[in-house]
């Protein structure tokens, strides 16, 4: 659904209709640690940018809304693990790397690479 800053999010919600006056971030309020989600808070939000950086259905990410500067801004802190192998994701946006070694994709477009920077080096000599 789409942010009140026109990003589309899956963890955030809104419902008009009818006279409902109803606007959510779901990601949110699984953190009770989290103060209270006000619609200007998805402005700084990096979740929808990091879910369409990386796809991994065993990205788990936890948002945390804090005050700084002695109570006059905020900031949202994201914080990212994956779920299969019970680790937490330095970068989000790359995601988890045993997950990358596993999947073996990478290693053969690495290993093309290789061979393709193999043969211009012997065709410059």
């Amino acid at each position: 659904m789409k942010t009140p800053n026109g990003r589309d999010c899956p963890h955030y919600y809104q419902d008009f209709h009818r006279g409902r006056a109803v606007q959510e971030c779901r990601l949110e309020k699984q953190n009770p640690q989290s103060l209270r989600w006000v619609p200007s808070d998805c402005g700084r939000c990096t979740v929808p940018s990091i879910l369409s950086a990386n796809a991994s259905p065993h990205l788990k990410m936890t948002l945390t809304i804090k005050n700084q500067l002695l109570g006059l801004r905020r900031s949202v802190v994201v914080v990212a693990r994956c779920e299969f192998h019970d680790i937490p994701i330095d970068d989000p946006y790359v995601g988890c790397i045993q997950c990358a070694a596993q999947r073996g994709g990478l290693s053969v477009f690495r290993r093309a690479l290789e061979d393709n920077g193999e043969d211009d080096h012997t065709a410059v000599k």
